[in-house]
């Protein structure tokens, strides 16, 4: 499945969509190593835009960064995410509402292993 995500980088004004790949599963059917991979991949979005092109991706490390799942006004729910590099919000989703709350709070509060020295 593809993800799309808005990302808004602090300090812009223009909001860039990218896409993220390799999400196993429908939304219907997410694990919370499905919601980890949409997290981490939104954070490595925000990176590759603010670095530019190329280079290797950095570490992620799920700590210190805020989130909500919203309804979607055509249907679905979306996750906002904001650091201090931007915000960034990815969906809509075709999931309960506090079923994914639930997956995302499960998923900032196990480390990844191996842990990362990495906080974005």
């Amino acid at each position: 499945m593809t993800v799309s995500v808005d990302i808004c980088l602090r300090g812009s004004n223009v909001a860039t969509t990218v896409t993220i790949d390799g999400i196993g599963r429908e939304p219907g059917a997410w694990t919370d190593d499905d919601v980890r991979l949409v997290l981490e991949g939104m954070l490595r979005a925000m990176d590759r835009l603010e670095r530019g092109p190329g280079g290797a991706d950095r570490a992620v490390a799920l700590r210190g960064l805020s989130w909500i799942v919203n309804p979607y006004e055509d249907g679905g729910v979306v996750i906002a995410i904001e650091i201090t590099l931007g915000a960034a919000v990815a969906g809509p989703f075709e999931i309960d509402k506090a079923a994914l709350d639930a997956m995302i709070a499960r998923v900032i509060a196990r480390p990844a292993s191996p842990p990362s020295t990495i906080v974005h």
